[in-house]
């Protein structure tokens, strides 16, 4: 017999035999917690170029729980404001809030290491699901969740309320954490960001851990798990590979316009040893990151047809411009940084150290930076200052 609560013990089962759940109390919590209350009113599902609104109270019971329960990432709001109850027909637009697919938020909550005395901080509300499952096993006066958007938030709210959670559901901008009921035993953000903000660690109780997507490109971004130190720094690793949507504080708006007149006058160019192709695999497109912070990625096609890969980084006025040349690739480049030298000898180095994995990279966050590295290779070390 199908129903809600068979639906959610099949997906429990799922993630347990694909290894991603491994907590018994947060079995429970997945085998309880009523994730379709969470995806109202509706979702959009994708079409490729257009999304399609499911509403809630408009879909066939069965069809609706069995959305609720699949494997994906489900959005639920487009361009900051429009819900799939406010959309007829198949509508163009760019997803702004969502709820994660179960195994990475399950995997995410795994990698906090709860124990039932903790006090959490959550960035990024969303719909609340995440938060719920937590507050299942912590309790909701332990859970602190903080969303930028007043109407998501306000969803949210009244979803953690209808399944009997009365947790502290803020409106705000999450970047800043949420001072007030600090000190945290753990941090968890549900958006990406540019490196992980000071006030984080902040807040977090020594011993405490910050758990965040690290990277600004749609792909190549890792999960940092830090632990807070006693001195207010924190030290970690990149635990694998994970993808957000960007902290709305931090969004890039994407190169767009003339790009020709963006890349008019170039410094110099040469051929390179290294394929600008491998930028859309996403440890190389991860390490791009890290060599040139700030960069955007961009892939268009000439006149005449042939490929080009871009690198941008507007606010500094330089770009790198690629252009295929038979098997090879030649490389343009303009403005004060030189971005594909900084990028192209991190991928070298990777290369020549046997091309680790993300979850080779550490972290260490102080107030002034960010320190990266890969093994103890000097030229796999990257830091970025905030000051």
């Amino acid at each position: 017999m199908t129903g809600p609560a068979s639906e959610r013990r099949r997906m429990a089962a799922s993630l347990v035999d694909e290894g991603v759940l491994k907590s018994p109390w947060l079995r429970a919590a997945v085998e309880t917690v009523s994730r379709e209350r969470f995806l109202h009113p509706g979702v959009f599902l994708d079409e490729g170029r257009t999304w399609r609104p499911v509403a809630a109270a408009d879909t066939d019971p069965d069809e609706w729980l069995k959305i609720a329960y699949s494997v994906d990432t489900l959005t639920t709001q487009l361009d900051g404001h429009l819900t799939a109850d406010q959309a007829a027909e198949p509508v163009v637009g760019v997803p702004t809030s969502s709820s994660t697919d179960p195994a990475t938020v399950v995997g995410m909550i795994e990698a906090l290491d709860l124990t039932a005395e903790h006090r959490v901080l959550e960035i990024g509300t969303g719909t609340g699901y995440s938060t719920a499952l937590m507050c299942h096993f912590l309790g909701g006066d332990d859970v602190t969740t903080v969303e930028v958007d007043p109407q998501v938030a306000a969803r949210a709210d009244a979803a953690l309320e209808a399944v009997g959670f009365s947790t502290w559901t803020v409106t705000g901008d999450g970047l800043l954490g949420h001072p007030y009921r600090a000190p945290y035993d753990r941090v968890i953000a549900t958006c990406a960001v540019r490196r992980i903000p000071y006030a984080w660690i902040r807040q977090t109780k020594p011993g405490g851990i910050v758990l965040g997507t690290v990277g600004s490109w749609p792909w190549g971004t890792g999960l940092a798990k830090l632990t807070v130190g006693d001195d207010g720094t924190a030290e970690g690793a990149i635990i694998g590979r994970s993808s957000f949507m960007q902290a709305r504080a931090q969004a890039v708006a994407p190169v767009s316009g003339d790009l020709s007149a963006r890349t008019a006058y170039a410094d110099s160019e040469r051929r390179t040893p290294v394929s600008p192709l491998v930028l859309e695999e996403w440890m190389p497109a991860f390490l791009a990151q890290l060599a040139a912070p700030g960069t955007q990625f961009v892939r268009a096609t000439d006149g005449d047809g042939s490929s080009l890969r871009y690198l941008f980084d507007p606010e500094r006025e330089s770009f790198a411009e690629f252009a295929a040349d038979g098997e090879n690739w030649t490389v343009r480049q303009g403005g004060p940084v030189a971005l594909w030298d900084d990028a192209e000898r991190s991928l070298v180095a990777w290369q020549d150290a046997g091309a680790p994995e993300i979850d080779s990279v550490r972290l260490r966050v102080t107030p002034a930076s960010h320190r990266y590295r890969i093994g103890q290779a000097p030229s796999l070390r990257w830091e970025h200052r905030i000051a």
